[in-house]
């Protein structure tokens, strides 16, 4: 069985989490089999967005608990989870994620690190590691801390208790709320209106949203204008600019 199906639509390509026997836990090998294809999908002009999905009932139900128990300590400095997952995180093109049932754990964390979630009104996130004596090590604290601040993210964090899709959306860590049977095409659809934009541009914009959360306003708005001046020598920009101007649909070539 395939476990991580790949599938394009136009300029969008789908990946599909596909171990439901294991409620398609996360472990080392699916890791590496998603940050092959995003590194490929980088580097393929024809594709401008990427969406990651689930097969069967959920998203992604965390790590692959029997994988971790066999690691002791010297092991677990010697895991190759994080450059895995600074792979994942190093794509350079608008990611997205269509979330119905369970993200939980890594599932979680691999949304929270995609640039934005397509959620059915089924969907349920959370870090639940503290009820198994640990806690979340993939950048699930930091980056939800980030999104919604100290209050709920404790509370996530502190209780193990996941939140439902509509608090999510309350809090912005949903972009879009949809029926369940819905999800992943609303997701294509928003990816396939993304990717039909300057790839030099998008590219750009992701780093100054990225940027933008980890530094102070004075230093965002530097790296954002320092960005926005970069693209004044793309030929996109032209494009983009005659095509408004003489009202037509513009044709960006990336260049």
């Amino acid at each position: 069985m395939t476990q991580l199906i790949s599938e394009r639509q136009g300029r969008v390509l789908t990946l599909t989490l596909n171990r439901p026997q294991a409620r398609n836990a996360l472990d080392n090998a699916q890791l590496e089999r998603l940050a092959t294809a995003l590194e490929q999908a980088s580097g393929d002009e024809s594709i401008g967005a990427v969406v990651i999905t689930g097969a069967g009932r959920g998203f992604a139900s965390g790590a692959d608990l029997k994988e971790m128990a066999s690691r002791d300590m010297v092991a677990t400095l010697q895991d190759p989870r994080p450059g895995l997952w600074a792979r994942i995180d190093g794509f350079p093109k608008p990611l997205l994620t269509a979330v119905n049932g369970y993200a939980l754990g890594a599932g979680f964390e691999l949304a929270l690190l995609s640039d934005m979630v397509v959620a059915g009104e089924n969907a349920r996130f959370g870090l639940p590691e503290i009820t198994l004596g640990i806690m979340p090590g993939a950048g699930g604290i930091q980056r939800l801390l980030r999104a919604v601040g100290k209050g709920l993210a404790s509370r996530m964090v502190l209780s193990g208790e996941p939140i439902d899709a509509r608090e999510a959306w309350r809090v912005g860590l949903v972009a879009q709320l949809c029926p369940p049977d819905l999800t992943l095409e609303y997701a294509q659809q928003l990816a396939q209106r993304i990717a039909e934009r300057a790839p030099l541009a998008l590219q750009a914009a992701k780093q100054a949203l990225r940027q933008g959360q980890e530094v102070g306003l004075s230093q965002g708005l530097s790296i954002e204008r320092q960005l926005f001046t970069l693209l004044a020598a793309t030929d996109d920009r032209q494009e983009g600019i005659r095509a408004f101007l003489e009202k037509r649909t513009p044709k960006f070539t990336g260049r």
